[in-house]
């Protein structure tokens, strides 16, 4: 396989933790959940990709093995693109290559900042910023849609606190009117959101 299309149901795993690494993919469309287990058996969720990203791209670093899983959150259509293919394209290919290299930058930055984030602010502010994150909130926006199988669970995972907090927080939101629950889009957050950061 150099170069395959696949679709994956929601709740499909793409890869495995320990899988071989031997592919980078590119979300096509839907939503793909990144998550890790520890060694007794604690599961974090390390971030949701949606279209136009990338992942599994440790494999172009030498990394063999595949670090944690990928699991469709929505049916997802994945470009499985071969380990020396991406390589050679990389080389080839100078706007793909700028792309892939701008792309990664914007993704190391977003990690730092989640590190940051993890360590310096309140289990509230990290949540309103994952929701953000999560609805690609722009400069201009006055509300947007999260990504749809985004579960109450999942974001304890990716804020480091347990359900109940999570909910506790969700529901002090919604009373202020930071999210929305009430349309078809599911989970809407307004722009209003942003305040809790700068609290």
């Amino acid at each position: 396989m150099a170069r395959q299309v696949v679709k994956f149901r929601s709740g499909e795993v793409i890869y495995a933790q320990g899988d071989a690494a031997s592919a980078v993919m590119y979300v096509q469309t839907g939503e793909i959940k990144l998550s890790v287990v520890s060694s007794v058996g604690k599961e974090a969720v390390v971030g949701v990709m949606g279209p136009g990203d990338f992942f599994g791209e440790g494999c172009l670093a030498g990394q063999s093995v595949r670090m944690g899983t990928a699991t469709a959150m929505t049916p997802a259509t994945v470009l499985a693109i071969a380990q020396e293919q991406m390589l050679h394209a990389l080389h080839e290919q100078h706007e793909l290559s700028d792309l892939f290299i701008s792309y990664m930058l914007a993704r190391n930055i977003r990690i730092e900042e989640d590190l940051v984030d993890q360590l310096f602010n309140s289990s509230e502010k990290r949540l309103a910023r994952i929701l953000l994150l999560l609805s690609h909130f722009g400069k201009d926006s006055r509300s947007e849609a999260v990504a749809p199988g985004v579960s109450q669970e999942h974001l304890a995972q990716m804020v480091g606190t347990t359900r109940s907090r999570i909910n506790l927080f969700m529901n002090k939101f919604r009373k202020l009117g930071f999210i929305d629950y009430s349309n078809d889009a599911g989970l809407t957050v307004n722009h209003g959101l942003l305040s809790v950061l700068h609290e």
